[in-house]
């Protein structure tokens, strides 16, 4: 499979000759058929009797190292958990079953006339490592735009919410008011459905959700505001079209951002809080809507998906501070910053050695569509800054800029001030992520997730340490 690309050729020969065979490693060419859920029905058993070999030869192999700094620190770098979907490398940055985001940008579907890949097709990728044909993205935009009615509950209960609870908080309540809809939990509570049917609730589950996540989200924006109306659903359009329309925009160059916008943000493998999240509270047989509630729990956080809002802010403030600014002026601003203690936004990640692939991209598209404008060349004078600055500083192990660096200036161009709602549309966007690994993890039988846990006293005796 396409997953397998990301790994060192000498380690693939030898996994392919320690499990004696070769056949459910190769590339693979797509079914022809457009349902989605027909083409998982093919793979999952291939994958699940993959794994069952794998695990029979080398269950007990040992992997990696694991250092009381990295208990102390966050669980950072240890190789503790499967996700299929996707791989982040340090250096080359991130691989959607093996496709990087070049890659995904020239192979996957568009809209007529359109740059940017389809969101709908890097699910279909995510769900089954292999590129999807036109019809098959097209299936999807229909099925996702015939799925998108939210339930009149949800309808009312986001109609009056008040204007002070945060855009991510009503996010997070309608998501998890939508369980009221759930067929994994129906099925479950039956007390007849069988283990090796799981995936198959939780895909109906996945695949309603999706759709509704632009409908909730256009509801909250329109509620905050707009006049409360959101724009109607096309059944013949794609699903970020469908979102753009709703939350009012008509500007065919802001639906182009948006579809590169939701497929670059859709999953950053498995280790990050909002995909890992969405995995933990799965394993307990939460349905969908309560794993992805969850998840949206942790992505609200300013040190994951507020991050935008708080490049956004900076940068703001900077232009207040010296308006239009040289290239000294930058330096000394952002070393004054850095010598009071606070951090420069949008620069840094926990894996990432390099400039985020995520943030070349939307640069480029800037690049294209607005060269001139201020807040970019902000953001292409920071670039040229920051990072040999944290290098002199010696502090940061990753000096270049993260997505965040960028994303907040596009949507700003386009019209879109509200800042608060941007993690909202991260949201929408991660769901694709998040939802086709919990798809997996229940088509393999993934267990219960409980690590061990140690108190420090503990730790001291295991490490053989006398104080």
């Amino acid at each position: 499979m396409a997953l397998f690309r990301v790994i060192k050729p000498q380690v693939l020969q030898q996994l392919k000759k320690s499990l004696g065979s070769t056949s459910c490693l190769q590339n693979r060419q797509a079914s022809s058929s457009t349902d989605l859920k027909e083409n998982l029905a093919r793979l999952i058993p291939e994958k699940q009797a993959l794994i069952k070999e794998f695990r029979g030869k080398h269950g007990n192999t040992k992997v990696g190292e694991i250092t009381v700094d990295m208990i102390y620190g966050g669980m950072r770098s240890m190789k503790s958990m499967v996700t299929e979907t996707s791989v982040l490398d340090p250096e080359e940055g991130i691989r959607f079953r093996g496709y990087s985001i070049p890659e995904c940008q020239q192979l996957l579907p568009k809209a007529p006339g359109g740059d940017e890949p389809l969101p709908e097709s890097l699910f279909w990728l995510l769900c089954t490592g292999e590129i999807p044909t036109e019809d098959q993205v097209k299936a999807i935009s229909k099925e996702w735009a015939n799925r998108a009615d939210l339930p009149q509950h949800v309808v009312a209960m986001l109609n009056n919410f008040p204007n002070n609870v945060h855009p991510m908080a009503q996010f997070s309540a309608a998501i998890t008011a939508m369980n009221s809809e759930s067929k994994f939990a129906k099925g479950y509570a039956s007390g007849t459905m069988k283990k090796a049917d799981y995936w198959e609730k939780v895909y109906e589950d996945s695949m309603d959700l999706i759709a509704k996540l632009p409908t909730v989200a256009a509801t909250i924006y329109c509620n905050l505001y707009k006049d409360g109306k959101i724009g109607a659903i096309d059944q013949d359009t794609d699903w970020s079209a469908n979102f753009v329309n709703m939350l009012g925009y008509d500007n065919p160059q802001f639906t182009e951002l948006m579809r590169l916008y939701l497929t670059i943000h859709s999953d950053h493998e498995g280790g990050n809080v909002s995909a890992h999240t969405c995995h933990l509270v799965g394993s307990a047989l939460s349905d969908p809507y309560l794993s992805f509630a969850a998840a949206m729990n942790g992505l609200a956080g300013p040190l994951h998906g507020l991050a935008n809002q708080e490049v956004l802010v900076w940068l703001t403030r900077l232009m207040e501070d010296i308006g239009e600014v040289t290239t000294e002026q930058m330096k000394e601003y952002v070393w004054n910053t850095l010598k009071n203690g606070q951090v420069v936004p949008g620069y840094g990640h926990a894996v990432l050695r390099k400039t985020d692939p995520r943030y070349t991209c939307q640069r480029e598209f800037a690049l294209k569509h607005l060269p001139d404008d201020p807040m970019f060349k902000l953001v292409s004078q920071l670039y040229e800054v920051v990072p040999d600055i944290l290098l002199e500083l010696g502090k940061a192990k990753n000096p270049w800029p993260n997505v965040d660096a960028h994303s907040g200036v596009l949507l700003q161009y386009y019209g879109m001030t509200e800042m608060s709602y941007y993690t909202v549309l991260f949201g929408v966007s991660r769901a694709l992520g998040c939802l086709s690994s919990l798809i997996w993890s229940r088509a393999l039988g993934f267990p219960l997730e409980r690590p061990k846990s140690m108190s420090t006293e503990g730790l001291i005796k295991l490490v053989g340490s006398t104080k």
